[in-house]
């Protein structure tokens, strides 16, 4: 299969989550599995496409190094944060579910993310569920391959279109048990939804495993997807022209004011929305790691009720 074939975003990601590992000052992950996963035709695709906005300062920062070109064009992302930030709060999350019991790890949208090949001590006893377009999954799995990482029984893969078949759907295709406790992580996948797309799968979480599953997701102000000033406004939309430009357009977002009464509605209760600034003062006050908020983007936290709870 193709790098070319599969998401940019995801393979993007991966590799910033590699570069803050190795060589950011105080690294909130230890995720250095991005530079082995991501296949040099699509390192280099990704540099041929990002060296085109990096500016002649960084450039010359860099030096002739393709390597190190890539990695200051990676860092001068304006979702570098994001990505960084986001997976440290779900995989605190996460921990902490499994303390109250949680089994099951879904993964929405999964991408290149690594959690099955760093699976910490805490973790042993989950059943791990990536669902991921067709492509981009089977890039990664033949990328674990070449990595010599075997496949697991308890690791499960699951190849869905979510735009065109419901999460439910897709995991009753698996061994996904619906009766137990699971956590469930959609981390940069909403804002490429339609509002329809993104409610019809917050109702199938919702619908298919029991009262106290969780789910972490990330979103967009929808406000400045319209427009609206924001610190964050220019940032974002530069990034929208970006990915854009390579088929992934922005569709969708949510009111941080209405979305409260949103999740209700779906079946889940919302115990944590934080926005850029919130989450880089939990985990780099000081600022050590020279992160930057930005993009208007929110980290929500959602625990699944009672269809008799969301009556009430």
């Amino acid at each position: 299969m193709k790098p070319s074939q599969a998401s940019r975003t995801a393979l993007s990601t991966a590799l910033m989550r590699a570069l803050h590992s190795r060589s950011d000052p105080a690294p909130l992950l230890d995720d250095p599995w991005g530079d082995r996963l991501v296949p040099e035709t699509a390192r280099a695709a990704l540099r041929e496409r990002m060296l085109e906005r990096l500016g002649p300062a960084l450039r010359d920062k860099a030096g002739a190094s393709p390597d190190k070109m890539l990695d200051a064009a990676l860092r001068a992302s304006p979702a570098y944060a994001a990505v960084i930030l986001r997976s440290r709060y779900t995989e605190d999350a996460l921990k902490a579910a499994v303390a109250e019991g949680v089994t099951q790890y879904v993964l929405i949208g999964a991408g290149f993310d690594s959690f099955l090949c760093r699976r910490p001590d805490w973790a042993e006893g989950l059943a791990i569920y990536e669902v991921d377009h067709p492509a981009t999954q089977g890039l990664k799995r033949e990328c674990l391959r070449k990595c010599g990482v075997a496949e697991s029984e308890s690791v499960h893969f699951v190849a869905a279109d979510l735009s065109v078949e419901t999460l439910a759907s897709a995991l009753a295709r698996s061994p996904f048990d619906a009766t137990q406790p699971t956590f469930f992580s959609w981390l940069g996948v909403t804002v490429y939804l339609t509002r329809e797309a993104n409610l019809a799968t917050l109702r199938a979480i919702a619908s298919c495993a029991p009262a106290g599953s969780e789910l972490v997701f990330t979103y967009i102000d929808e406000a400045t997807l319209r427009g609206a000033d924001h610190p964050g406004a220019e940032a974002l939309r530069s990034l929208q022209s970006t990915v854009a430009s390579i088929g992934e357009a922005f569709l969708s977002g949510f009111d941080p004011a209405t979305l409260k009464a949103l999740l209700l509605g779906t079946g889940l209760l919302l115990t944590e929305d934080l926005g850029g600034e919130q989450v880089l003062a939990r985990y780099d006050a000081e600022g050590v790691n020279g992160l930057q908020p930005g993009l208007a983007g929110h980290i929500a936290h959602a625990r699944l009720v009672s269809a008799a709870w969301t009556a009430a």
